[in-house]
């Protein structure tokens, strides 16, 4: 599986090759500052690109700008940004951008390797990954939402696991109940969002994080 990436952090962007090296992807091209990430990404044509946020030269959002500007001439690219802080303007930006896999992590993650490359596979197969912290900003800007406060706890728990990119099973798995109980939570998530129900995992999420970005 072929990557870019774009770090200007040089400690970082090292770390972030060897890791996925080790874990057999191929690290086509490492760039350091915006002006660098498109052409990178359009001469590659990667199957997944890993971006800081923010690069030089104005440490804004060149990296995110420059993946929207990459979807734009290569659809479905599947992209995996990486950001200091919780910044939902950013989470916003890219969810409505619904072209491909998409991912929003805290760079913190990245110290738990095999979360990482879980993400970037998931990514790379389509799916869509937000940082728990995000969900969690987005879920409490959103808590006055009428439908939103119709949920009960344990649905709002359930929603957040699904935003994250959870399949049924790993919910289940997290909240140490059946999956025929979380199957049941999430079609009322629905019925109660005035959202149809879906068993694609990544569309379901899409209407979500699409609500509760709305």
């Amino acid at each position: 599986m072929r990557v870019v990436i774009a770090e200007d952090l040089a400690l970082l962007r090292d770390g972030l090759t060897r890791i996925l090296d080790a874990y057999g992807f191929q690290v086509v091209e490492a760039v350091a500052d915006g002006p660098s990430v498109l052409p990178a990404l359009t001469r590659h044509r990667p199957d997944v690109a890993v971006l800081d946020v923010r690069l030089p030269p104005t440490f804004t959002d060149e990296g995110l700008q420059a993946a929207l500007a990459a979807r734009a001439q290569l659809p479905g690219l599947p992209i995996l940004v990486l950001s200091q802080h919780v910044e939902q303007l950013y989470a916003r930006e890219l969810l409505a951008d619904r072209g491909g896999g998409v991912g929003y992590l805290l760079k913190d993650r990245v110290s738990n390797v095999g979360q990482f490359i879980d993400a970037v596979r998931r990514v790379a197969d389509g799916g869509m990954v937000m940082d728990p912290e995000v969900v969690a900003a987005l879920l409490a800007r959103n808590s006055g939402a009428q439908r939103l406060g119709e949920l009960t706890a344990r649905e709002r728990e359930v929603l957040g696991l699904m935003a994250e990119g959870r399949s049924n099973a790993a919910i289940a798995g997290r909240l140490f109940v059946t999956e025929k109980a979380v199957s049941k939570h999430i079609n009322n998530i629905f019925s109660k969002l005035g959202m149809p129900p879906s068993d694609d995992d990544n569309r379901r999420v899409l209407a979500v994080l699409a609500y509760l970005n709305g």
